[in-house]
């Protein structure tokens, strides 16, 4: 949510309540908060980077919601049935309270606010800087909105949200593919999600330790429901900033390449950066990447040998060697 957006809305008849908690569901960590109450705020975020600076700011966080709260605010993701949730929690969050949901209009607020519409009659709403603001009373109308993780399926456990729940990934499949069969004693797959890649690693033999390292708390939940393989370590962390008890072996990964809808390529590139760092002088990383993403400058410069090893029109699989230091 921007702050001239909130700003705006409270200036069209949002009122917050003057008394009582506000709860803040998927707020990002640098959020502008002057038209906040910050000192009464309490947020819920499971991704690590922002739940951090949210502690770092001295905030509340958690995972989710804990006590009574007078008002809620959803910030929408990109995904609709992680959108529905949210809209679900924050109304037993804050029962018969305020509730307002914020988006941008790539992210689908409009057809949000129109399902919302339907179910229950809107407060006020208003348009600005390429999104919305609407708001309501909560209502138990939404009950059915509430999802958790569950088995898709195949019998994976996934939950909302997270990457590629309905099915294995194709280009985590292709990467599989392409890997040789010895990768090494220590391993570790930055940006494990719920555990399909990390399950075709421990298939490889001589591997010890398999370290999964995800931001996103849902999805390395499923990946323990998934995987219960006792080589692996699980680690709730920023992959860009995780650091293993030891030099590795090799790295292994499908890095993610948007923020919200926007594809942004520099978070690829700062998972290659973080990878030369985690490995041995003799370590190698693996990668799969989508056909147009501008990764190989930025492996050539990490490592001193770098390559496409495998690939189609869609995926290309490359391969860093000897990191530099």
């Amino acid at each position: 949510m921007t702050a001239d957006r909130l700003s705006f809305a409270t200036e069209a008849g949002l009122t917050l309540p003057s008394d009582g908690r506000i709860l803040l569901i998927g707020a990002p960590g640098d959020l502008l908060t002057e038209a906040l109450p910050l000192e009464r705020c309490a947020v819920v975020q499971g991704f690590k980077p922002d739940h951090d600076l949210w502690q770092r700011r001295g905030v509340p966080v958690a995972l989710a919601p804990e006590g009574d709260f007078a008002a809620a605010i959803v910030f929408l993701p990109r995904s609709r049935e992680l959108a529905e949730a949210r809209v679900a929690m924050a109304c037993a969050a804050a029962p018969g309270g305020l509730i307002v949901i914020d988006g941008q209009k790539t992210d689908g607020i409009e057809p949000i606010a129109k399902a919302v519409k339907a179910r229950a009659p809107l407060l006020g709403q208003v348009s600005k800087a390429h999104g919305k603001t609407v708001w309501f009373t909560a209502t138990d109308a939404f009950a059915d909105w509430a999802r958790e993780a569950a088995p898709n399926a195949h019998g994976l456990w996934t939950a909302p949200g997270v990457f590629s729940a309905d099915a294995p990934d194709p280009g985590s499949a292709a990467l599989l593919a392409a890997l040789p069969e010895k990768l090494g004693a220590q391993v570790a797959d930055l940006g494990a999600g719920w555990g399909g890649l990390g399950a075709g690693l421990l298939t490889r033999d001589g591997i010890k330790t398999l370290h999964m390292v995800e931001a996103d708390h849902a999805a390395l939940e499923c990946a323990r429901r998934n995987i219960t393989d006792p080589r692996v370590q699980f680690h709730w962390a920023d992959a860009t900033a995780w650091t293993p008890p030891e030099l590795l072996d090799a790295v292994v990964m499908n890095p993610p390449f948007h923020q919200g809808r926007r594809a942004d390529p520099s978070l690829g590139q700062a998972f290659i950066t973080a990878a030369r760092k985690m490995l041995k002088p003799s370590g190698q990383l693996w990668l799969v990447a989508n056909r147009h993403l501008p990764y190989e400058t930025t492996l050539a410069a990490q490592f001193r040998n770098s390559d496409e090893i495998a690939g189609d029109n869609r995926f290309k699989i490359l391969h860093g060697s000897r990191p530099n230091r």
